[in-house]
């Protein structure tokens, strides 16, 4: 079943729901890290929220180069909506706005196979901080 939403840019105002939605999803380094985190959304060329009765109810962030590579760096879908496609939705909203692009995302252990069913393919990668180069 698809649920109506209604997606729209992100505004500075919105981060005491995102950061909610977040502490309730356990992403405790994005809530910890709440400067960066807040810092990270105002230079997001790719930040849109769901609204549903004058609530957040999901979100996506990334960054793109309008061209080739869009790149999502999180997108969370609040658990009473999740299986009602709003995750498909707001990712094919997004990849409209670029379309030459090709999306790509990292998943956890737990979310994968939500992009497998989607016809995601796989991709290998690498990730480090800088201070993992001490």
């Amino acid at each position: 079943m698809k649920t109506l939403i209604n997606i729209r840019p992100y505004q500075s105002d919105d981060y005491p729901s995102i950061k909610q939605l977040n502490q309730m999803e356990g992403w405790s380094n994005l809530v910890e890290k709440e400067e960066d985190t807040k810092k990270a959304w105002d230079h997001s060329n790719i930040a849109y929220v769901v609204m549903m009765e004058e609530e957040i109810v999901a979100y996506v962030r990334g960054i793109t180069d309008q061209a080739i590579t869009l790149y999502i760096c999180e997108i969370l879908v609040s658990e009473k909506l999740r299986g009602q496609g709003v995750g498909q939705q707001l990712l094919k909203f997004v990849h409209n706005q670029y379309p030459t692009t090709r999306m790509e995302l990292l998943a956890s252990s737990t979310s994968h196979t939500y992009y497998e069913q989607h016809s995601f393919r796989p991709f290998y990668g690498f990730r480090k901080t800088l201070p993992e180069w001490m």
